[in-house]
């Protein structure tokens, strides 16, 4: 059995292994970053870290639903990150036999984000492989947004307070 955190975007639902789930958190003041993709919401400081936030809609090319949005920050490598997504539905556990390789094309996604399906009941659930969410070069170039934020110390400290 695995479990899966497991959340809604626009209709579809979507998983994710509970094992990179980091917590998940209501949405929080985003730091908009110029020269990003537009599916780079920008940055966020959670706990005095600054994440950067990926809209999962944006992603995938859905509408926000603007519901009971979360984001579900996980950890990728070294680093953390937040996904936004429409709606947390619950943490679901999956028999191997309830768990398949994903067909070549599905619903439009491109099947490198997928590590598979699963099904339980009448639901199909899309299991993201969270290491391919971005590409090498959107790594790359978050990770110079990140080092010059870092550099900054932006995000971390207190705004001057002029009297």
């Amino acid at each position: 059995m695995q479990k899966f955190a497991v959340f809604n975007i626009a209709d579809e639902t979507f998983g994710i292994a509970i094992g990179r789930v980091v917590e998940i958190i209501k949405p929080q003041k985003i730091y908009s970053m110029p020269g990003l993709p537009d599916f780079l919401s920008g940055v966020m400081s959670v706990r005095g870290a600054v994440i950067p936030l990926i809209d999962l809609r944006k992603r995938f090319g859905k509408q926000p639903s603007g519901k009971k949005e979360r984001i579900i920050v996980i950890r990728s490598g070294q680093e953390k990150l937040g996904v936004l997504v429409d709606g947390m539905k619950e943490i679901m556990s999956l028999a191997p036999d309830e768990m398949i390789l994903p067909p070549s094309i599905f619903k439009g996604f491109k099947t490198e984000y997928l590590t598979g399906l699963g099904k339980k009941n009448e639901t199909i659930i899309i299991l993201l492989d969270i290491d391919n969410l971005l590409t090498s070069e959107e790594k790359i170039m978050l990770q110079e947004s990140m080092g010059l934020i870092e550099e900054s110390g932006a995000g971390t400290q207190k705004a001057d307070q002029r009297q």
